[in-house]
């Protein structure tokens, strides 16, 4: 199938879909879809703990669901070719001060990006980890390009500890500036690059015709409030199937969280529930059976206990919460109870997780191929090591 073909049947799937992958089960107390899939519905919240682990890890590996989606094509849709050959051991030398999962990455990350004569540049640099690794595989000078001044200083003494060819230079990529440093004879590469800073550097590439080497990350994050498709194939399928994505709908993307640290999945169950729990709560004291937007609390910030988040909640809404009201019910346990519906619940919008991922690459695969660019489409790793494993490698087409 061409990639244009895969990018149109993945829009009918996903815009077919719409009614059951697109409500977000935690704001219902009863799902839109409900009464037109009752069987679908109680056969999700009948699952047991460890088939609703199986699902949530991979909702489109077993049949499971497939009574009523269709998922053999999606996942015949979202499979992606491997990136071939096996990523060469670095130096574990090379690894000081980079985290375990993020060298491995980078070790299988460098492999997709060729050893080119001309100058190489990393879009978002940070500590410029991937700059460094690359300098010293190809002995050669990288630059890198970080708005956080803290980050770049950290990361040129690192090169300069290492006898790393690297120069970081702060800079602001969302401005028009930043192309100065791209020319035509230029690759550019990013890993894990989000949202607009790499619609950023795709747009560059376009227009001044370099190589890159970029695996996306965080498509949510965007300065628009609803997506509008960077080529223009996926800008007439998404008419032509009423297919609207807003910043909720692109976080469904990047969902998938098999890297995070148990202590970290608990810190994260534990906040989910007392949210819901909260959500009980204010629907009663309300009289509104509505769901009602609480602003994001770092873990670390969480209120000692559930009493106390509920109260700290009610504070930011300007909701008064009526004398003996928490102890008048249960609300923890009914906030816990209610995280295992909705996590079931979940799972038919999670069974889109990567149709929709796989989707968003595909439209900036379109972007550049409509532009004259050879672009290829693969995983650069395992989804063990991180879901955000696609890797989008494009080239100037030869003119003539």
């Amino acid at each position: 199938m061409s990639y244009a073909r895969h990018f149109q049947r993945l829009t009918q799937l996903l815009a077919r879909w719409q009614p059951l992958w697109r409500p977000l089960a935690f704001q219902h107390r009863r799902l839109p879809w409900a009464a037109d899939y009752p069987e679908l519905y109680q056969t999700l919240l009948a699952l047991d703990d460890d088939a609703a682990a199986r699902l949530e890890y991979d909702p489109l590996a077993t049949e499971a669901l497939a009574p009523w989606l269709p998922v053999a094509e999606l996942r015949a849709l979202v499979r992606l070719p491997e990136y071939p050959g096996r990523a060469a051991a670095l130096p574990n030398t090379w690894a000081d001060h980079i985290a375990g999962r993020k060298w491995r990455q980078l070790q299988a990350f460098v492999r997709c990006v060729p050893e080119t004569p001309g100058p190489l540049l990393e879009w978002c640099a940070g500590k410029g980890h991937l700059a460094r690794t690359l300098s010293r595989r190809d002995r050669r000078e990288v630059v890198g390009l970080e708005w956080q001044p803290a980050l770049c200083a950290q990361g040129q003494a690192l090169a300069q500890r290492q006898g790393a060819a690297v120069r970081l230079v702060e800079q602001d990529v969302l401005v028009d500036a930043a192309a100065r440093f791209l020319d035509a004879d230029h690759h550019a590469v990013a890993l894990h690059a989000c949202g607009d800073l790499h619609v950023a550097l795709l747009r560059h590439a376009v227009d001044k015709g370099f190589a890159l080497t970029l695996a996306p990350c965080c498509y949510q994050r965007t300065a628009a409030a609803y997506y509008r498709p960077l080529s223009a194939l996926g800008q007439r399928l998404a008419g032509d199937y009423a297919v609207e994505l807003g910043r909720e709908d692109l976080a469904l993307a990047v969902q998938e969280t098999v890297t995070a640290p148990p202590a970290v999945s608990r810190q994260r169950e534990r906040a989910n529930a007392w949210r819901l729990g909260f959500d009980l709560l204010q629907r009663e004291v309300r009289g509104v059976d509505e769901y009602l937007s609480v602003p994001s609390l770092a873990y670390g910030k969480m209120p000692v206990d559930f009493a106390g988040f509920c109260r700290w909640a009610a504070e930011q809404k300007g909701l008064a919460l009526p004398p003996g009201i928490l102890a008048q019910s249960d609300w923890e346990a009914a906030g816990g109870a209610r995280l295992k519906e909705v996590k079931r619940l979940e799972l038919v919008r999670h069974a889109y997780r990567r149709p929709l991922e796989v989707w968003l690459l595909l439209d900036r695969l379109m972007f550049l191929q409509e532009a004259g660019f050879d672009v290829s489409l693969a995983t650069f790793c395992p989804r063990e090591l991180t879901p955000r494993n696609a890797v989008l490698r494009a080239t100037p087409g030869v003119a003539g």
